[in-house]
């Protein structure tokens, strides 16, 4: 499904975002990029769906090389994105925000326009019912709290009717109550959907009850690869080494 090989991404001040980085994630996966913040995990996420491209190395989607117009677009068709910070619209309503997920489908100026068609208003309905939102549909973005705000960024992925959904720290900025709700709606439509789930964490506890693999990254460097959740001292001490206090 996701084909990283020999993946590095250098910046112009020199710095290793990612180094040789290997990594084959199958169809249907949950796999968890545990790290620290700045340890890499944002930058190869955004290597897979082309936001960012890497120094050396290539990622591939399903075989197809992640470069050029026409794989960039099939590739980010296919993929959806859930980010940090929710990124809505947030003087759109909960349901339009919703159907930019659509956008892919579409096209810019019908997205524009707020012109739907009813098949797409009532898979973004199913979408909200999928993430425990209907009755917030017509309420405004700005009016959500942050574990809604990205319950609606969760649903705007899946309307995109996606094969891989990528989770930029998707709960870093949430209360622990709201956090846990998220990851149980992704760990959902990864058993019922079958799309493959890579999230990327810095939180131990969540990724010992969630994850289905374990992806350890710090300095750029794959550091850890290993199936189920169980994370010993010696797995956390070789990811974090001193500033393991910071991630429990």
């Amino acid at each position: 499904m996701i084909g990283i090989k020999n993946v590095s991404k250098y910046y112009q001040n020199r710095i290793h975002a990612l180094d040789n980085i290997n990594l084959h994630v199958e169809k249907g996966e949950f796999a968890v990029i545990l790290g620290p913040s700045g340890a890499g995990k944002s930058t190869l996420l955004r290597c897979i769906n082309g936001l960012e491209k890497p120094t050396r190395g290539q990622v591939f989607f399903d075989g197809i090389p992640v470069n050029g117009a026409k794989n960039l677009r099939l590739v980010r068709q296919k993929t959806g994105m859930i980010f940090q910070q929710f990124n809505l619209v947030k003087r759109l309503n909960v349901l339009q925000n919703v159907l930019c997920g659509r956008l892919a489908y579409n096209g810019i100026l019908p997205t524009c326009f707020k012109i739907f068609s009813r098949e797409d208003l009532e898979l973004a309905l199913n979408c909200l019912e999928r993430v425990g939102l209907c009755e917030k549909a017509y309420s405004r973005a700005d009016q959500l709290s942050g574990g809604q705000m990205q319950r609606v960024g969760i649903a705007r992925a899946l309307a995109q009717k996606p094969e891989v959904i990528l989770a930029d720290e998707p709960v870093s900025s949430l209360d622990p109550r709201s956090a846990e709700q998220v990851m149980e709606v992704l760990l959902d439509i990864n058993r019922v959907d079958k799309i493959t789930m890579l999230v990327s964490l810095h939180f131990v506890h969540l990724v010992k009850r969630y994850a289905g693999r374990i992806v350890g990254i710090n300095e750029g460097n794959m550091l850890l690869d290993k199936y189920g959740n169980s994370l010993g001292e010696k797995d956390l001490d070789l990811i974090y080494g001193d500033g393991i206090k910071d991630a429990i």
